[in-house]
């Protein structure tokens, strides 16, 4: 599977970029349930910062997020929501053939999505000062246009012919 389309499956779920148990499995190449099968025998691999339970308005949010699933198509049960460690080790416990060429793509798809953040973050940084620069700069422009029309009316004064002159 491209990094682009795995990239795809992560989403953002309590502020952490997790990726759930049923497109897991698909690119591992396994059934959901051997792959839960697999992480309930080795819950001590999986802290809660390696893997989340879904509560039940978490899932509907996914799904209505995600937009494809729909009622009866997946388990009953909310899935399992993995962070990248818990990705990680999940390859650990997983005994298919594809789980380590698999898990490398996986991983791949979080470091690209973390570069891609940073740099959205810092060309939002950039973006922000070039507007305070251009902010600044019409702010001078402002107080240089109000010094040119008062030099403007003084010339106008000047040249203009007084009363009670004789001229």
């Amino acid at each position: 599977m491209e990094i682009e389309n795995i990239g795809r499956l992560i989403h953002v779920l309590r502020g952490q970029r997790v990726m759930l148990d049923y497109d897991l499995a698909a690119i591992y190449g396994t059934e959901v349930l051997q792959l839960k099968r697999q992480v309930r025998r080795n819950l001590e691999r999986f802290p809660q910062d390696f893997m989340l339970t879904l509560t039940k308005s978490e899932y509907e949010s996914l799904r209505c997020q995600i937009g494809i699933l729909k009622r009866g198509q997946h388990s009953k049960y909310p899935p399992f929501a993995f962070t990248e460690q818990g990705v990680a080790m999940l390859s650990g416990v997983l005994s298919c053939p594809r789980a380590v060429e698999a898990n490398i793509a996986i991983m791949r798809a979080f470091v690209r999505l973390r570069s891609a953040l940073v740099a959205s973050k810092e060309l939002a940084e950039r973006v922000h000062q070039i507007e305070q620069t251009q902010i600044s700069q019409e702010k001078e422009l402002g107080e240089h246009a109000v010094q040119i029309h008062e030099v403007f009316a003084a010339m106008r004064d000047l040249s203009a012919p007084r009363r009670g002159s004789s001229t």
